[in-house]
């Protein structure tokens, strides 16, 4: 666990596989919503902070993850989010939904780290020719499990979501794994809901055309 510094307020560490995949809504605490609590954290309530923590951190951490690719770096990005609501408390204004912003906060941060990265760190889906391919199985070869056929078409699926631009790639994780609507997708990235919506297109197009030759390979 990692405590946030001057609030006495832990970060549980979320399991690598959950972090990855996430969590079904359904298993987030129930409780006071989300305004009251962060009406509390305004006034310094360190104990609603630790819920909303608890609430949102399986999101956070796992949005993070998909952007960048790593579980590990999303625990360290995730705790600076919520380091963010905290210090950002005094100043903050019930104008939109909490998660709304919880998201936007996560955007930014997570959006600069990408810009910091570069491209340098991308993996990319098709490798070069003295590595062992990661994500096509080998025509030729034995028929894999299903296991192994399953966990071969997400590394796929995740090295052709990391292929794309920071803002598609945003909207693709908050719409496919988060199940956000249009409307808070479009707040969180500050656009309208029909740039989202052509985002998207664009995005899935892309999928699809990266995604062919593991298709045509697979079983």
């Amino acid at each position: 666990m990692r405590r946030f510094a001057g609030t006495g307020v832990q970060l549980l560490v979320v399991d690598q596989a959950v972090a990855q995949y996430g969590v079904p809504m359904a298993e987030f605490p129930t409780g006071p919503d989300d305004l009251d609590l962060m009406a509390r954290v305004r006034a310094g309530d360190a104990e609603a902070f630790t819920a909303l923590v608890e609430r949102h951190q399986h999101r956070v951490v796992g949005t993070i993850a998909r952007m960048l690719g790593s579980p590990d770096e999303a625990e360290d990005l995730a705790q600076m989010v919520f380091i963010r609501v905290w210090k950002s408390a005094p100043r903050w204004e019930p104008s939109a939904k909490f998660t709304t912003w919880l998201l936007t906060i996560t955007r930014n941060l997570v959006f600069n780290e990408v810009r910091r990265r570069g491209r340098a760190r991308t993996v990319p889906l098709e490798e070069p020719d003295d590595f062992a391919p990661r994500e096509f199985a080998d025509s030729g070869a034995a028929s894999p499990s299903d296991a192994l056929a399953t966990a071969e078409l997400r590394d796929a699926i995740d090295a052709a979501i990391q292929s794309l631009a920071e803002q598609p790639r945003m909207a693709l994780i908050l719409r496919r794994y988060e199940e956000m609507p249009y409307e808070e997708i479009a707040a969180v990235l500050g656009v309208t809901v029909p740039a989202v919506k052509s985002m998207l297109f664009r995005a899935r197009t892309e999928l699809r055309s990266r995604l062919a030759a593991w298709i045509e390979e697979s079983p």
